[in-house]
């Protein structure tokens, strides 16, 4: 399914100014996250944060921009993965109508390609959260949820998963047991350290591949906390200026 690119919220950097400071930073997440990929599979990534409001979904949004223009050839998918509140097709101006995840994985008889979108001027495919029918967590506990992911993992390099927070709801959790690896986004000097602390230890250690410092003025590289390594010694230290 088609889409054509309405106005795009500006700070859909690596969307609508490749070019820029602000976009280059997701670059070099981009940068990061294939040099993980070279010792260990890296194709499926869950974006989440502590609490709400600290910029997961323009995260994985950008992330997934990123990875799109990084390869001429390379086929993303971005799937909201937030069931209680969906945002990405809002961002992206996109129809929400048509069926999306909670639609394939509720729905045997649903196909992939029924439920997805591709982006008009950019090389990225979309799936909506769709409409929930029933418990969020039985929809994310359905065998049919790991079926969806396999049969897109055959079909694309990257997927880019939109999770709720952490500490609210327990989606992101369930959700983590199906992604090989986990970005953490955080507003830099506004989450609380106990916060941050307390949604890591929800997380398998080997899954968290990064914290992601939203709003972060400082460079991308070359710095490092040392309260985050005494909770996973080998997570990276990112920042977006977003």
């Amino acid at each position: 399914m088609a889409h054509r690119d309405r106005r795009l919220d500006s700070h859909l950097v690596t969307l609508t100014s490749p070019g820029s400071f602000a976009a280059e930073q997701y670059q070099g997440l981009r940068l990061t996250i294939e040099r993980l990929g070279r010792n260990r599979t890296l194709q499926v990534i869950a974006v989440t944060s502590p609490a709400a409001g600290e910029g997961k979904t323009l995260t994985a949004i950008n992330l997934a921009g990123a990875l799109a223009r990084g390869s001429d050839n390379a086929r993303v998918l971005l799937i909201d993965a937030d069931l209680r509140r969906p945002a990405v097709a809002r961002q992206l101006a996109m129809e929400d109508g048509g069926g999306g995840l909670a639609e394939v994985v509720g729905n045997a008889a649903a196909t992939l390609d029924g439920v997805t979108q591709k982006l008009a001027t950019h090389n990225l495919s979309v799936i909506p959260a769709g409409t929930r029918n029933g418990a969020v967590h039985h929809i994310l506990r359905s065998p049919r949820l790991d079926q969806v992911l396999t049969e897109a993992r055959r079909r694309y390099d990257f997927i880019v998963l939109d999770t709720p927070p952490l500490l609210p709801v327990f989606d992101s959790a369930l959700l983590a047991n199906s992604v090989d690896g986990v970005l953490m986004v955080v507003a830099a000097n506004q989450t609380p350290r106990k916060l941050l602390g307390e949604a890591l230890n929800l997380l398998d250690p080997a899954k968290v591949l990064g914290i992601v410092f939203n709003r972060d003025a400082r460079p991308m590289f070359g710095y490092y906390n040392a309260y985050y390594k005494d909770y996973f010694p080998d997570v990276s230290r990112v920042a977006t200026g977003a």
